[in-house]
């Protein structure tokens, strides 16, 4: 049934909405054309599922009606005849074996050696026979008594056998035929019993034991409404955990795929990197040579001019290359971290330090504000020096002549240390910050009011600083700025005083497992 229903949700269109799936779902299962049909329309295609239902049910209510049979007989013996309640018990106790065999010989077949059909029918004869059986026990009762004693043997009977009808009909209600031949025999035996010498008060209790009957296969019909909609339920839900589980199949393919692609896509571009910049660095080389005429002057001024657009766009390209390399080796994991106990603010100055020149040439004001005693901190140097210098350049970049960047470096409320480069430029809009954060993404606004780049130098520094388990923050409004934050994790700091590198390399050989896991 799963197939039937899986195959229609294959061929549904993606715009369906939910529900009308679901129902499809239900309509594949059960079979059915309209949708408006209840569960008792969806019986006939459960027929298999409400017969194995049947047979669980015999199986474990056996002991039960077993201890029954035996405290009714052993019962009847005192109160009645012995050798009538003794034929009696034993004549329904092998009915009710010969019932509980015939459902275990059904549960140990397989479905495709089932005959629904005879065996539905043997269940029926069954139980009408074991219903003919429990129909004598009315008549067990002395006839012949006191009033008094006949009107409690009357209340015992009738509860007796209401209790059997409840029974009957809970065990054989998923088969409505086998629930009415077990329970109907014996309604009418209770009220032809209370018809032998009919009174008012006996007509009464006759026309109450078959207005139980009808109570009882009324209640019946519902509860086998009841089992069919769970079997709908159960079969939908099926299906669509089917459906799922195809879903999740084939998600997961995908990302191997796009994870495989990804990884040629890196190695790719690394091993392209190195065999462009082998030729690269001959044409820097040699243009660098004639342009500075060293080997004879140039009379040609245009050929100058050539020769400074083939340098300048040979470094513009050397630089494209060496961001394409650097990316590639980290997304391939091929770029280990070379860890040294550092200072954080040292690293910002050099920095700094290597773009003011820059920033003078733009009338930019590059102000610091380094908290002060900052412990040394555990990093690969040249990374977090690319952090800073892609940073500080991106800023410069951005910032408008006479505009102001700042340059901070401090500690996180965890423990943590940061680097936090903050300018006035045009700013990046909310919705494209994803796009700056991916390769070779640029704002709109960036493209427009500032010299172009590679759109590398952010995610190389996201893909730094998250290889030292750390997090970047980009944060940026419209009109008023950018905020570029790089925060290291403080499993990275070592220690809250200044030392040298001989901490360092006794804290690596006391706790090297630590030190490891850092990295």
């Amino acid at each position: 049934m799963v197939d039937v229903a899986q195959a229609t949700i294959l061929q549904a269109s993606p715009d369906e909405s939910r529900a009308a799936r679901r129902n499809m779902i239900t309509r594949a299962l059960v079979r059915n054309v309209t949708t408006e049909s209840g569960p008792s329309d969806a019986l006939f295609h459960f027929e298999q599922e409400m017969a194995d239902q049947y047979a669980r049910n015999r199986i474990s209510f056996s002991p039960i009606v077993l201890a029954l049979i035996l405290v009714l007989a052993v019962m009847m013996g005192f109160i009645g005849n012995p050798l009538w309640a003794a034929v009696w018990g034993a004549g329904v106790l092998a009915l009710h074996l010969a019932a509980t065999v015939v459902c275990r010989r059904y549960a140990a077949l397989a479905p495709n050696q089932r005959s629904l059909v005879d065996w539905k029918n043997r269940f029926v004869v069954v139980e009408a026979l074991y219903g003919l059986g429990w129909a004598v026990f009315p008549f067990l009762f002395p006839m012949a008594a006191p009033a008094e004693t006949l009107i409690g043997l009357d209340v015992v009977r009738f509860a007796t056998v209401i209790v059997f009808m409840s029974l009957s009909a809970l065990v054989a209600a998923p088969l409505p035929a086998a629930s009415v031949a077990s329970t109907l025999p014996i309604a009418i035996g209770l009220g032809a019993a209370h018809m032998v010498s009919p009174s008012l008060i006996d007509m009464m209790v006759a026309f109450c034991a078959l207005g139980a009957e009808a109570m009882l296969l009324y209640l019946t019909g519902q509860l086998n409404e009841q089992y069919a909609q769970s079997l709908v339920l159960r079969a939908e839900k099926d299906a669509v955990l089917a459906e799922l589980e195809q879903g999740k199949a084939v998600s997961d393919e995908a990302r191997r795929r796009a994870e495989a692609a990804n990884m040629a896509k890196s190695q790719f571009l690394a091993t392209m990197s190195h065999e462009l910049r082998t030729p690269l660095n001959a044409i820097l080389g040699f243009s660098e040579v004639m342009r500075n005429e060293m080997l004879g002057p140039i009379e040609n001024d245009a050929y100058k001019d050539y020769l400074n657009d083939i340098y300048n766009s040979g470094q513009h390209l050397l630089k494209l290359i060496n961001e394409i390399l650097d990316l590639s080796r980290i997304e391939a994991g091929k770029r280990e971290l070379r860890e040294e106990l550092l200072s954080l603010v040292s690293i910002a100055q050099d920095a700094k330090g290597l773009l003011d020149l820059k920033a003078r040439q733009k009338n930019i004001k590059v102000s610091e504000a380094f908290e002060e005693h900052m412990p040394k901190i555990v990093v690969d140097e040249q990374a977090i020096r690319q952090v800073t210098l892609n940073l500080l350049a991106n800023a410069l970049k951005f910032t408008p002549a006479g505009g102001e960047v700042a340059l901070k470096v401090g500690r996180t409320e965890g423990g943590g240390q940061y680097i936090s480069v903050r300018d006035n430029g045009p700013g990046i809009p909310a919705d494209e910050l994803p796009i700056v954060l991916s390769a070779f993404g640029q704002s709109s606004i960036s493209i427009k009011n500032a010299e172009q780049g590679t759109g590398l130098g952010i995610p190389i520094v996201q893909a730094l600083i998250h290889l030292h388990g750390g997090q970047f923050v980009l944060r940026s409004k419209v009109g008023i700025g950018t905020e570029a934050i790089a925060i290291l994790p403080a499993k990275r700091v070592v220690s809250a005083f200044t030392d040298d590198n001989r901490t360092w390399a006794l804290m690596r050989a006391r706790k090297p497992a630590q030190l490891r896991k850092a990295s």
